[in-house]
């Protein structure tokens, strides 16, 4: 078993440190470990090529991202390893653009329900199929770095960081938030904080191979939302009354005050169909297609119509210079 570490802060600095220090835990437990900083790697942002479906389309075993960076390697890394811990700075409330670079160009090319409906089509075709380290199972940690005393200033950290596991359905076994970093000084003065970067390490590696519904596991604070654990809610009570949702998840929940308390209650049915989950990413599959049924005849009906009223975005510079 593979434990990929991968920390996108300065280099021998918080995020390495931690990230490395919950390494020396996963190799302890048995793992084979592998460290990597992104600091000096080029992730340039996805410009919406559709590449990958075309690849796809194609027959590629393996679609590739076109773009010529390191983005690559990254992903190489990932599909290689069974396990991941990732830690990234946050400067401005969420963590480093570097990551959603990442995000965004990885999460479309691994669409696990995409890919799961075209290893079907495949295999009824008798061609070849798709990379099988695509559909591995994997678990993994998170860890948020922020100077900030006051959590607010960091409050988008871990929640931005749970969105890299919805494409693959990987699964989390906690996250660490670990702000205050200004007035500790150095994470090595904080002995819980470096405990808890080993217990995360540990809990990790102990979970690969592992059913996912076997592994109850959580290492960190315990958040609003019991499949994500971060704290946001998202009010929606003009349409569902004293329904909140988790942005992360996209999953509904009944709130309640208890004793002065507000609280909150996720079903099962509504934890299983959280974004991070087989049937989460299918709910995507589906209404995606869905989409694209409706609007491709709704577009030819009115193609006359849009490429006449198109002239003028086309053509801005001379249209908003007559208005």
């Amino acid at each position: 078993m593979k434990v990929l570490g991968i920390s996108f802060g300065r280099k021998n600095k918080n995020n390495d440190i931690m990230v490395k220090h919950a390494l020396f835990a996963a190799k302890k437990a048995g793992a084979e470990v592998q460290f990597i900083n992104t600091l000096s790697m080029k992730i340039g942002h996805c410009i919406a090529c559709d590449y990958h479906g075309k690849a796809i389309a194609n027959g590629d075993v393996f679609p590739k991202c076109p773009l010529k960076d390191d983005y690559q390697i990254l992903e190489d890394a990932i599909l290689d390893a069974d396990g991941i811990i990732i830690g990234a700075p946050v400067y401005a409330v969420g963590p480093v653009g570097q990551i959603k670079n990442f995000i965004d160009r990885f999460g479309p090319f691994h669409d696990r329900a995409l890919l799961i409906e075209e290893n079907k089509k495949r295999k009824a075709a008798g061609k070849p199929e798709l990379d099988s380290r695509f559909f591995k199972d994997r678990y993994i940690g998170y860890i948020s770095v922020g100077g900030a005393s006051t959590h607010n200033w960091v409050s988008m950290g871990l929640p931005t960081l749970a969105l890299f596991t919805f494409s693959t359905c990987m699964k989390a076994v906690g996250h660490i938030d670990a702000y205050k970093m200004g007035p500790t000084g150095h994470p090595l003065l904080d002995k819980n904080l470096m405990d808890t970067c080993s217990e995360l390490g540990a809990a990790v590696a102990a979970s690969i191979g592992k059913p996912y519904d076997q592994v109850t596991t959580w290492i960190g604070k315990q958040g609003v939302c019991p499949v994500c654990h971060n704290s946001l809610i998202d009010l929606d009570g003009a349409g569902n009354g004293a329904r909140v949702e988790c942005p992360v998840c996209g999953i509904w929940g009944d709130v309640s005050i208890n004793g002065g308390k507000l609280e909150v209650k996720f079903s099962q049915a509504e934890q299983a169909r959280a974004r991070s989950t087989l049937v989460g990413v299918y709910e995507h599959y589906n209404e995606i297609h869905g989409f694209i049924q409706t609007a491709g005849p709704k577009v030819q009906a009115n193609k006359d119509f849009i490429e006449k009223e198109m002239e003028k975005y086309l053509h801005f510079d001379e249209t908003i210079a007559a208005i």
